[in-house]
Order: structure tokens, then C-alpha cells, then sequence
């Protein structure tokens, strides 16, 4: 271990208001040539951002030639990517975050001195971060397309299952209808000799509310609780193979 990082290991024990068990957390973030200092600042931060679900994958940091004062950090998880950018002189940092259904590519350049690795979303826009040691550049790149494959496969699952919802409600639809049709009485005959009582016409039996249209409401809403960060994958996933099994 260098001076330099002994130096920081010793400023985050002393200096910064973090538990033996934050720090041991964050020493998997610290393999590739993380700032140590940024690194904590920034996962002191992140865990306070964190919803139901989301972990943190990666932390990088720039590393500015000659002086590295204060760098910008960059943070992946499996929901979001997040920019950190230090503010008030150190004192404060300020963040911004896309989540990944609004990514539509991830881009690295490598330079001289360091890579650049931006992001670009569905609206046109850009944002990315410079002066990233090469090795955090591109374990960068790696994880967000992997995670943007399981974005792809996560919406073709959900495009599927509402196809497959729509296809159910208009069979039954058309179902219910032939049987209704089937159900409707025939007319009495009209008697010849003498009269007789009016004929009695049987009400068409009540049908049940489709249970179709019931999943088809269900999935729906559990659609809108994952598009909205409210469950994770794993959690939709498993509510959507048990309403599929109800029905």
C-alpha cells in the first residue's frame, strides 16, 4: 500500500464520521484506483439514496493529472446510474441520476492520460465523466451493458405478457359471447286450441366477471410498481409467475 493511501486510510479513521463496518464496506470499491476519500464520500451518500432493492455495483473516481482536488465520482447500481460532483468546496455533493430503462447507449473513450465514459438517454441528452483511470473506464462499460441486456430482456418479457393478456381477454370476450348467444331461450310456440299461460322465459345465467380482465388489471399495476422503482426485479418476477399460476 502507498503512502498516498495510507495517508487517506488514516484521514477517513480520524477525520470522517464513518463505523469500522462502513469502511469494510466500501473496500470492495477500492481495487481498481479509487480515491479512498472520494469513495467514502460518495457511498456515505449513495446508501442514504438507495431504495428497496437497489445495490450498489460500482464506485469510480477521477483521477486528475498534476492535482487531484476534489474529483467527480460515478456510481452504477442495478437501477441507476448516478454522477457525484463535490460542491462548497468539498463540504457538500451534489448528484444527478438516470435510471436505466431511459439509457439508450454507454460509450468509452480511452486518451493519453485516462478515458472518458458517458451515457446517453432517450431524450438526446448526454452526461459522462473524465479523466477515469482505464481500468474503472471500462469495468464501467462492462457492467452497464450488461445490465442494459437485462434491461432489454426485462421489457421483452414485459411487451410479451401484454400481449399475451390482450390475446386472453379478447378469446374469452368472444367466448362469452358465443355462450351467451347459445344461452338465449327459443321462443314458446303459439298454442292453437286454447289458450294457455304465458310462456316463461328463462333469465340468461349471470355470467362471472372474467378473470381474464382481472390479470390483465393485476399485471398492470405490477408493471407500474416496477417502472416506478417501487419493487425489484426479483420481486416482479415472482409476483407475475404467481398471478400467472392463479389464473
Amino acid at each position: 500500500m502507498s503512502i498516498r493511501e495510507i495517508r487517506a486510510y488514516i484521514d477517513i479513521y480520524y477525520f470522517w464520521p464513518a463505523s469500522i463496518k462502513s469502511i469494510k464496506m466500501i473496500d470492495k470499491f477500492l481495487n481498481d484506483q479509487q480515491d479512498p476519500k472520494a469513495v467514502e464520500k460518495v457511498y456515505t451518500r449513495l446508501v442514504d439514496l438507495l431504495t428497496t432493492g437497489e445495490e450498489i455495483i460500482y464506485i469510480a473516481t477521477q483521477k486528475k493529472p498534476l492535482v487531484n482536488i476534489l474529483p467527480d465520482c460515478l456510481a452504477l447500481t442495478n437501477k441507476r446510474v448516478l454522477f457525484f460532483t463535490p460542491a462548497n468546496l468539498g463540504l457538500s455533493i451534489k448528484f444527478i441520476d438516470f435510471v436505466w430503462k431511459d439509457i439508450v447507449d454507454v460509450l468509452i473513450k480511452e486518451e493519453i492520460i485516462g478515458a472518458i465514459f458517458t451515457i446517453r438517454t432517450t431524450n438526446g441528452g448526454e452526461m459522462g465523466v473524465d479523466y477515469l483511470p482505464k481500468i474503472q473506464a471500462r469495468k464501467l462499460y462492462q457492467y452497464a451493458q450488461q445490465r442494459k441486456e437485462d434491461e432489454r430482456e426485462a421489457r421483452r418479457l414485459r411487451d410479451l405478457e401484454e400481449k399475451r393478456a390482450e390475446s386472453g381477454s379478447i378469446n374469452f370476450g368472444e367466448h362469452a359471447n358465443a355462450q351467451t348467444q347459445s344461452a338465449a331461450p327459443s321462443p314458446a310456440p303459439t298454442p292453437i286450441p286454447e289458450p294457455a299461460p304465458a310462456p316463461v322465459i328463462a333469465a340468461p345465467p349471470v355470467q362471472e366477471a372474467p378473470k381474464q380482465d382481472e390479470l390483465t388489471e393485476k399485471l398492470k399495476k405490477l408493471r407500474t410498481l416496477f417502472e416506478n422503482g417501487l419493487i425489484s426485479q426479483e420481486e416482479y418476477n415472482a409476483k407475475k409467475l404467481e398471478l400467472l399460476s392463479d389464473f
